[in-house]
C-alpha cells in the first residue's frame, strides 16, 4: 500500500483522544516482581523499564498511546501499549475508541515524528493537547472527503481513516518472529577464564569515509549511509554512489565515536560513513555471529568508560581500547598459545567458534 500524504488532513491531539491520563508512579514506589510492566520515558522496548508487582492503585489501562513528555533523550517519542501497566509520571496515556495494535502503531509512528520539537527544556506535556498531526481521512463513495456534522475529531469535520491505517500496518512485514531456541539451552560461559585483547589486535580499524550526510545526493540511492545514531543499525538512509569513493563491504562492523557513542553494528550491506564512525574489518574466518558478539562487548565497554567532551572514544579505539574474550583451548583443556602472538602479546587466540555458537544458541539466534 502506498501513502499519499498530500491528501492527509490535520488533527489536534485534544480532539483525537477522548481521555488523557498521567502516569502515577516512580520507581521507588514499586516492588520487585513479574506481574506487570513499569513503563517510563524510554523509546526502546516499548517504554518498558522493568517488571514489578501489580499495584491496582497505580495501574494505567492499556490499549493506549503513550506520550513521553519528560526525561532526557526520549522526550517527544510515542509508543503503543496493548496491556495494562504502571506508568511513570513522565508519560501521558491517550485513549481513542478506534485504537488497536495496528492503528496504535500507526499513530505512535506519526507522533514520534514530532520529537525534534521537544526536549528536556521544552517539555511535551505543556504542548501535547495542542500538538497537531496529519492523518489519512475517510472519503465518500464519490471520492470527496467525508464530513462529520458533529466535528468529533476535527473542527473541519474530517474523520481519520482508521481502516486504512490498520490495513497499511497489516500490509507490512509484521508477523511475530519465532524461534526454536530455548533460553535454558543457551551456552554458558565463565568470564573468569577469558583473556584481555586490544581491539586493534583482533581486527583492522579505519576511520570511515568521513562524509557529510547533508551533502549527499539521493537521485538514485543505492548505498547505505552509516552515521552516529543508535537507531536502525546506525543507517541514516541510502545515498547515491560517489565517484572514486569505494564503499565499505558488507560484513564490516561500525562503531560510533560521537553522537550515540559506542553504538556498534554489523553492516549487512555495502555502506559509506559519516565523520566519527570507525570501521572494523575482520579475517574471513570470523563469522557474522562472532562479529555480533564483539559488537555487544564494544557497546558494553563504551557505555561507562567513554563520553563526549571528556574521555573521547576516538582517541582510544586504535590504541588501548579492549576487553576480555573467550580463548581457544587445546584438546587437553589447556589454553592454546600462538607462537606468532598474532592477537595478543601473551599468545592467546580468541575463540571465534565459541562466540559464533553462543550467539546462535540464544533465543532467535537461529534466525540469523
Amino acid at each position: 500500500m502506498n501513502l499519499n500524504v498530500d491528501d492527509w488532513k490535520e488533527f489536534k491531539t485534544s480532539k483525537l483522544f477522548y481521555d488523557m491520563q498521567n502516569g502515577k508512579a516512580n520507581q521507588q514506589m514499586l516492588e520487585d516482581g513479574n506481574e506487570c510492566f513499569y513503563v517510563g520515558a524510554k523509546k526502546d522496548d516499548n517504554g518498558v523499564m522493568l517488571h514489578c508487582v501489580k499495584d491496582e492503585s497505580l495501574m494505567t489501562k492499556g490499549n493506549c498511546i503513550i506520550f513521553i513528555c519528560n526525561g532526557q533523550g526520549s522526550v517527544g517519542y510515542a509508543n503503543y501499549m496493548d496491556v495494562d501497566f504502571i506508568g511513570t509520571t513522565d508519560i501521558v496515556a491517550g485513549y481513542n475508541d478506534n485504537l488497536n495494535q495496528y492503528t496504535g502503531l500507526f499513530l505512535a509512528t506519526i507522533y514520534s515524528q514530532e520529537r525534534p520539537k521537544y526536549s528536556f527544556g521544552r517539555k511535551w506535556k505543556t504542548h501535547l493537547a495542542d500538538t497537531k498531526i496529519n492523518l489519512p481521512i475517510q472519503h465518500n463513495a464519490d471520492g470527496t472527503p467525508f464530513i462529520d456534522a458533529d466535528k468529533k475529531y476535527s473542527d473541519d469535520g474530517y474523520v481519520p481513516d482508521w481502516k486504512f491505517m490498520e490495513d497499511y500496518i497489516k500490509s507490512l512485514k509484521h508477523k511475530p518472529l519465532t524461534t526454536q531456541n530455548k533460553v535454558e539451552n543457551t551456552l554458558k560461559f565463565d568470564v573468569g577464564e577469558w583473556k584481555y585483547f586490544y581491539l586493534k589486535n583482533i581486527c583492522d580499524i579505519t576511520m570511515g569515509n568521513k562524509m557529510d550526510w547533508s551533502a549527499m545526493t539521493m537521485d538514485n540511492p543505492e548505498i547505505n549511509f552509516v552515521g552516529r545514531s543508535a537507531d536502525d543499525n546506525g543507517v541514516a538512509g541510502k545515498v547515491d554512489i560517489v565517484d572514486d569513493v569505494e564503499p565499505y563491504k558488507a560484513g564490516c562492523v561500525t562503531v560510533a565515536l560521537g553522537g550515540s557513542l559506542g553504538s556498534s553494528y554489523l553492516q549487512n550491506e555495502a555502506f559509506y560513513t559519516s565523520q566519527n564512525v570507525s570501521v572494523l574489518e575482520f579475517e574471513d574466518e570470523v563469522s557474522d555471529a562472532a562479529k555480533l558478539f564483539i559488537s555487544c562487548l564494544i557497546m558494553n565497554e563504551s557505555k561507562y568508560k567513554y563520553f563526549p567532551f571528556g574521555r573521547e572514544l576516538n582517541t582510544h579505539i586504535r590504541t588501548d581500547f579492549g576487553f576480555t574474550l573467550p580463548v581457544k583451548h587445546n584438546a587437553d583443556g589447556t589454553i592454546f598459545i600462538d607462537d606468532e602472538h598474532t592477537y595478543s602479546e601473551d599468545g592467546y587466540v580468541p575463540d571465534w567458534q565459541f562466540m559464533e555458537d553462543y550467539i546462535k544458541s540464544l533465543p532467535y539466534g537461529d534466525r540469523l
